[in-house]
């Protein structure tokens, strides 16, 4: 396919995607029931932490943590009690349980006390991947156990970092269509990388834009690469047609 043709092939897939009714069938639909900063970004930040395996599982998950949160997350945060932790007791997604998740609030709290909140963890002035390392190790700086360290991934240990790098998306793009959040101002679009999953990565693959056989660290810079040059200031709008092309049309 030439570049001009694959161009308005894969716009003319985001905008059908990015729309509303994306939500539905998302777990973005979870950070989308709150409207103050702190409780989407908590609430997104947890629900893309979880978001493995079958979706409707990881909805109905992402929707307990925040029930067990009192459906108030920033305030559970900031305040939560030894015996609010023990609520938490007997939460389980997939590896993820629930020491896994105490540990995580732990950490959030960690964030908000220490280092101005969770937007202002993310250093805005580096590549985004090193970032995001750089942030990981702000997160992990309260006692927790090595296991825990494995549901937030490492970009500098070539990971594709799928997950974190979603919740980026919905924190930082501004797309207008009421899927995305767009309520971080520290981060540029353009700076953003795709989420990198099975999906996206045969889509990319039969499209030409991903060339990598594994879906790691190296793919992601791969395919970053090839979205920068369809779309510089919006190189991740192209999520939502390489996702929508696999799930929804078996491309």
């Amino acid at each position: 396919m030439k570049f001009e043709d694959l161009s308005s092939f894969l716009d003319e897939k985001a905008d059908l995607y990015n729309n509303p009714k994306f939500i539905e069938s998302d777990p973005i639909q979870v950070p989308h029931r709150f409207s103050q900063k702190e409780d989407i970004e908590i609430a997104g930040f947890l629900s893309a932490t979880i978001a493995w395996g079958n979706r409707k599982s990881i909805i109905t998950n992402a929707s307990r943590m925040m029930e067990l949160m009192g459906n108030s997350p920033y305030d559970f945060v900031l305040s939560h009690t030894p015996d609010d932790l023990a609520r938490l007791d007997g939460f389980v997604h997939r590896t993820f349980n629930s020491h896994d998740f105490s540990t995580f609030i732990s950490g959030l709290r960690n964030l908000y006390r220490n280092h101005g909140g969770l937007e202002n963890a993310f250093s805005s002035d580096m590549n985004l991947q090193i970032a995001i390392s750089h942030f990981r190790t702000k997160f992990f700086e309260i006692p927790h156990q090595q296991r825990t360290q494995k549901h937030l991934s490492d970009p500098l240990k070539n990971s594709a970092a799928k997950r974190i790098n979603m919740f980026l998306r919905w924190m930082v793009r501004k797309d207008n269509k009421g899927v995305d959040f767009g309520i971080w101002d520290s981060i540029s679009p353009s700076a953003l990388s795709c989420p990198l999953d099975i999906h996206s990565g045969n889509v990319a693959r039969k499209l030409g834009l991903l060339k990598r056989s594994q879906n790691d660290g190296k793919a992601l810079a791969e395919l970053d690469a090839s979205l920068r040059k369809l779309d510089a200031l919006d190189p991740v709008k192209y999520d939502f047609a390489l996702f929508g092309l696999g799930v929804f049309e078996g491309f």
